[in-house]
Order: structure tokens, then sequence, then C-alpha cells
């Protein structure tokens, strides 16, 4: 079996790729596993070499937006794990153009390639942002999409694209809808990773708002464990939200990075908030866990503790991406 896994060199996509390399994944032991990844500022060639000479392993440099070369992949693969987005808010809010191309065009170019060929599975990464905000209880996967941000609302358009895919033309797709990640190698722009590195600086962290906007925390590898469970058992056309368990206000979270860094409350800036924020995510996760098995491993204060630590010691993998801007 040979598997295209865009987005590759990203956060996410790179731990599903160096788990599934590793043996991690029994479903994929054997698989080749091809990698196109346009190299932007957040897919790092880093976070590939773990298994970049893996006999199993090839890397193409390209994008999702070039049909030419999404269709010559394709022929030779015989199921996609679509990682590739464009992902961070506060860009969208700067400048929706490339998220509109690259989410929504970019993922009807691997569906249009997907259908010539036959694919046997196309998993869908998406983002529980897609539902907008949520006062009190949980989306579940039939809840209106409400998204409110430019990177949320192309990534429920690339959503809606793909099961039109599936109700139109039968392309075997499943969209996954995680809520938020955390873990090594993840781009420093994220407020963890971005607060955790300015802290080991000894700067300041930016603090939007009250600080009470709550999001529900999801190690990268449990994310990654139930793409695959989706991969290898979900059932075509139906999307599975994937969450975390653990809702934190962005307050909260802060004194624990605090915490676990050494400083105090004298060391965040209250800044103006972000447009649109949305105040509360929450997906109800009862469909994966049900159908699937699903349940997330990783407790939240060994995942944090552990995550910070690899920022501690991975400042050569860090320091070039902060100092690039």
């Amino acid at each position: 079996m040979r598997l295209l896994i865009t987005g590759g060199a990203g956060f996410i996509g790179s731990h599903y790729v160096r788990q599934a390399l590793s043996g991690a994944y029994p479903a994929l032991d054997g698989a080749d596993v091809v990698v196109l990844d346009k190299l932007t500022y957040a897919g790092n060639p880093a976070n590939l070499e773990p298994v970049a000479d893996h006999p199993r392993f090839s890397f193409v440099k390209g994008d999702i937006l070039d049909a030419g070369l999404v269709d010559e992949l394709m022929a030779e693969c015989d199921q996609v794990v679509h990682f590739a987005a464009e992902s961070h808010v506060d860009r969208s809010i700067q400048g929706a153009a490339a998220f509109v191309q690259t989410n929504v065009v970019g993922t009807q170019t691997l569906l249009d390639a997907a259908r010539r060929h036959g694919v046997e599975r196309f998993v869908h990464v998406s983002t529980d942002e897609v539902y907008g905000s949520i006062e009190s209880g949980s989306w579940t996967e039939d809840h209106v999409l409400a998204p409110n941000s430019p990177y949320s609302a192309s990534k429920a358009s690339s959503d809606l694209v793909a099961l039109a895919y599936h109700r139109t033309h039968g392309v075997p797709v499943s969209v996954t809808r995680c809520s938020n990640n955390y873990g090594p190698y993840q781009y420093p722009e994220k407020v963890i990773p971005l607060f955790v590195t300015n802290l080991l600086d000894g700067l300041n962290v930016p603090l939007y708002g009250d600080g009470l906007n709550v999001r529900d925390w999801l190690h990268v590898d449990d994310h990654c464990q139930g793409i695959e469970l989706v991969r290898s058992a979900g059932r075509s056309g139906e999307i599975y939200n994937i969450g975390g368990g653990r809702e934190l206000t962005n307050k909260e979270l802060t004194g624990l990075l605090l915490e676990a860094c050494g400083a105090d409350w004298s060391r965040v800036d209250h800044v103006e908030d972000r447009l649109a924020h949305d105040r509360r995510y929450s997906v109800d996760d009862g469909k994966i866990r049900a159908e699937l098995g699903y349940a997330p491993r990783q407790d939240f204060e060994t995942g944090l503790a552990q995550t910070v630590a690899w920022y501690r010691d991975q400042r050569s993998w860090w320091e070039p991406l902060k100092n690039r801007g």
C-alpha cells in the first residue's frame, strides 16, 4: 500500500509520518509513505529528519495547488491523509487569500485527482473551529457550521467540498475535526510553543483580552491516533470529532506555563483581544469513541510537562524559526 500524506512536514502531519514509519500504526506496517509539502514557513524538513533515511519514506516538495503534480502522485497512491493547510488564525485575519487558495482550492485539486484515480481512502483533517463558538455543552458532528475567522471559514468550506465529492462522485472521504493540539515540533506562533519559548528567552507573553476564552487541549499523539483509526476503520462520508477532554481558559493555561517555566505573572502582557475571538470550543467525541474505540491516552499535565521539556532541550530546532519571524 502506498499512502500520500499532504502537509507531512508540518506539526501534526510530521508526527503522523514519524509514527507511521516507526511501527506505531500496525495497519500501516509495510506501507510506503509519500509526503507532499510546499515547505512554507510552517513546513520544516527538520520535522522529518528522524525518518528521512527510512526505506519506505519519500518526500516531494510541491504545492497541492499544482494539479499536474497532484495528479502524478495520486496515480501512484492508494490512500490519502490530507493535512496540508494554512492554519494560523491571526495570519488569516491579516490576509485571507492564501487560506482560501490552499485550504479550499487545494483540497478541491486533491479531490479531483483522487476521483480520477479511484483512491481507496481520503481522510480530510479539519478543525473544531468550523463550528464557531459554543457557550455551553459540546458540538456533535451534525452541528451547524458557523465559522468566525477567515481561517475557520476556509476550513469549513473545504469540509463541505470534501463531503460533496463523496456524495456526488463517491470519493471515499472521511472528515476529522480536532480540538487544539499541542506537543513537540509545533511552530512557535501557536500559543503553547510561543509562550514557552518566550519565557525560556526571558521575554514576556501576550494574553488576549480577559484571558477567559476556553479551549479543549489534545496532544498531537492522541490526535494522530484518532486520525489513524478513521483512516483504517472509519466510514466514508462521515465526520469524526477528536477531542482531548481537558478544557482550560487561556488564563489557566498561561498560569500552568508560567509555573512550568519558573516565571510569574509580571511576565504577562495583557493585549487587545483578537478580532472575532471565539469564546469557547468544545467537541463531543462520543462518535469516534463508540465506533472506533478512540480514547486520549496522554494525561494533560504529563503531556504539557514533556512538551515544555522538549522545547527547553531543542533550542536548535526553534531558535532559527523565531529568528526568521
